[in-house]
């Protein structure tokens, strides 16, 4: 039975196999997690040598999934997610065998001694944690003209519909090749600044950057407390749903968790609507967002705002946001970077000798050819400030940001044209939803001649998820545009 599961590797179902058509499969006892995992782990090994999306596998996957096909003999499912293979990038804490680094060789032999809390709720969901993906070493936060999807632990993450060709996306880069590739069903990535928006725009997936509030911080690797947040990454967006309904729980451990009490044990598969854009105002974000793209990146674009308006949207043509032309800097980032991270490393087992940041920095000196390839200038601007967050410089900043980026920004252009949602290209424009730490959802949205994929990304307020996932599903059952790589 193995070896023919294995075969099957080949055929459709399994290339594209959803959380649905897997639960189906476990239903009518056509499969186990045990076999899931044993063709997905039997994939990896195949495919992901010239792709190193993987950083490490789970070593008890397999015992994990073996335990829950007895769970669901015994007493049945827990629910959607039971027996579903997932990975998780790798600045999010696992307490198993697995690391946590940050794709630094810095924290290769980092242990965590508890699962972040979107692991605990994926394991409680009856997920099987796979394995970690590659990331940007320190999520891009470490040096200038590193690139998408590069770190010292687990070297470069490559695009599978372009290897060395497309960019792969950055920072959760091994969350985006390996859900495009088929070698889980759907991952964990986290983003501060387009990092979960990019990946999944440039290798054909459904990305879900959630409001900064609805996914707990806790026991995950920082950079910015203000904007970062976990995400799912998936091939559908209601897969997507799924993974975001497990994930979004409040949390004692991250306060912030509190304001989005409203959505938290929502079920946000009950907002997929095929007619979801039918009577939706959508503004598109041309002016400066549409001018980074090719020619003919801005013709898959202007194809997909078409496609908007006949599956039922009233479309609001260059909508204008008054802070688009802002020379925005990342001022807030370098403050809170310092604290965040001192605070996080400082929890670490004692056996882990880089204990803050000045000690990352002199272990990436003393180690400067496996390290320093690319340098590490942001690491450098951190530390010297004063880790207080008391300058006049953050405070300023953090002010202007967040005025600019919602009164002045998005929630300035939704008030203005009454809109549900505002359209950017790919991640272009992920800074400012980033910034006021609202939602936006990519979908896929076509291919350049070469192949390359684009994605239409739909941005709203705060915890405006539901509206979000609606829309998106609407497009992409209209469209059906993601096709797999051929590896």
């Amino acid at each position: 039975m193995e070896n023919k599961l294995l075969q099957e590797l080949s055929n459709n179902w399994l290339i594209e196999a959803t959380i649905d058509s897997i639960q189906e499969k476990y239903e009518k006892e056509e499969l186990t997690a045990k076999q899931l995992v044993l063709m997905y782990l039997h994939r990896i090994a195949n495919y992901d040598s010239s792709l190193r999306s993987i950083i490490e596998i789970n070593p008890d996957a397999l015992q994990i999934a073996m335990a829950l096909d007895a769970e669901r003999k015994e007493i049945g499912p827990r629910g959607s997610l039971h027996g579903i293979p997932v990975l998780l990038k790798d600045n999010l804490d696992t307490n198993d065998k697995m690391h946590t680094s940050a794709g630094s060789l810095a924290l290769a032999d980092s242990h965590a001694s508890e699962d972040s809390y979107v692991a605990y709720l994926l394991r409680e969901a009856g997920a099987i944690i796979l394995g970690k993906t590659n990331m940007t070493e320190w999520a891009n936060f470490m040096t200038e003209g590193m690139p998408s999807g590069y770190s010292s632990r687990g070297g470069q993450t490559l695009n599978p519909y372009g290897p060395g060709k497309f960019d792969v996306g950055g920072s959760s880069a091994g969350s985006g090749s390996a859900i495009a590739a088929n070698f889980a069903v759907v991952a964990v990535g986290t983003e501060t600044s387009g990092s979960i928006l990019s990946p999944s725009s440039q290798n054909s997936l459904v990305g879900i950057k959630p409001t900064v509030g609805l996914v707990s911080r806790a026991g995950i690797i920082p950079i910015a407390h203000t904007q970062d947040t976990a995400g799912p990454m998936a091939r559908t967006v209601k897969d997507a749903a799924y993974l975001l309904t497990a994930m979004a729980e409040v949390d004692e451990r991250d306060p912030i968790t509190y304001t989005g009490r409203t959505l938290s044990s929502t079920d946000f598969t009950q907002f997929l609507d095929v007619d979801g854009l039918q009577g939706a105002r959508i503004g598109i974000a041309r002016e400066v967002y549409f001018d980074y793209l090719s020619e003919e990146k801005r013709s898959v674009m202007d194809q997909a705002v078409k496609k908007l308006e006949e599956l039922g949207a009233t479309v609001i043509e260059d909508v204008k946001i008054p802070s688009s032309k802002n020379k925005w800097s990342y001022d807030v980032l370098t403050y809170e970077f310092k604290v965040d991270l001192n605070a996080y490393l400082r929890k670490l087992d004692s056996s882990v000798k880089v204990r803050n940041l000045s000690d990352l920095i002199a272990f990436n000196k003393e180690n400067k050819e496996k390290m320093l390839k690319y340098g590490q200038i942001i690491l450098e601007e951190a530390e010297i400030t004063s880790g207080t967050l008391t300058e006049k410089e953050y405070l300023e900043a953090l002010e202007n940001d967040h005025y600019h980026s919602t009164e002045n920004g998005i929630d300035f252009v939704l008030n203005e044209h009454q809109l549900d949602a505002i359209v950017f290209p790919n991640n272009i424009g992920a800074s400012i939803p980033a910034k006021a730490g609202y939602p936006s959802i990519t979908v896929p949205a076509g291919y350049t001649s070469e192949g390359e994929p684009v994605g239409i990304t739909f941005t709203g307020t705060a915890y405006s998820e539901a509206t979000l996932i609606k829309l998106a599903y609407a497009y992409e059952q209209g469209t059906k545009y993601r096709i797999p790589p051929k590896l």
